[in-house]
């Protein structure tokens, strides 16, 4: 069996997994469905499913973050429609992610769980692992447009601005169009001034 076959073969086996795990989701929280149910709903035996993903809680990191992927897609192309205005950019972006949020029904689960033994404390208190993976999504799309602006200064911003989406999605006070434009008002200096030091060649390192 050849290396890419096996590797098709295992992320069917994990999509398949993920698309149960989802399905279980449906009408229910995150701590009413067991690993049991997720493995007999994708077919397979329940240790199939924890040599997949290890435990219970990197399960449900893994499917948070295959959702979000949908989110971060959105973003980039909501920066993307706004060319090099960095300021505009962003507040499209963040104003896109709190939209889906706010009217998928995964993240209303989400936001429908106590916090004591459901998927919320993954993107809250035990959120690491998916504010490392949103935050180096948009550094990679920042960089790309905005050539030139230091990299810790855009893993500085990436992150602030992961954290703060992720704030007002799970409890939101102003509509999406509002929270996004009220963040990037206040961070508007900082960003103006990490732009204009990347164009401006003196203030550049030398290779």
């Amino acid at each position: 069996m050849s290396t890419s076959y096996r590797g098709a073969v295992r992320q069917f086996l994990r999509d398949r997994l993920l698309d149960a795990g989802r399905d279980q989701l449906a009408g229910r929280t995150w701590a009413e469905v067991t690993m049991a149910e997720i493995a007999a709903a994708a077919g397979v035996s329940r240790q199939t499913l924890y040599n997949e993903f290890g435990s219970r809680d990197e399960f449900g990191q893994t499917l948070v973050i295959r959702e979000g992927t949908r989110f971060l897609d959105e973003v980039e192309q909501a920066i993307d429609e706004h060319g090099r205005d960095p300021i505009a950019a962003l507040t499209a972006g963040l104003e896109r992610f709190l939209t889906i949020a706010h009217d998928d029904p995964f993240v209303r689960l989400l936001l429908a769980d106590d916090g004591t033994a459901g998927l919320l404390p993954l993107v809250t208190t035990q959120s690491a692992p998916i504010v490392d993976w949103a935050s180096g999504r948009l550094v990679a799309a920042i960089d790309v447009r905005w050539p030139g602006v230091a990299r810790e200064d855009l893993r500085a911003l990436s992150d602030m601005l992961v954290r703060l989406a992720i704030s007002h999605v799970a409890a939101p006070r102003d509509s999406p169009a509002r929270t996004a434009g009220s963040i990037t008002r206040l961070l508007a200096p900082a960003i103006e001034h990490m732009v204009s030091g990347a164009r401006d060649p003196a203030r550049v390192p030398p290779d």
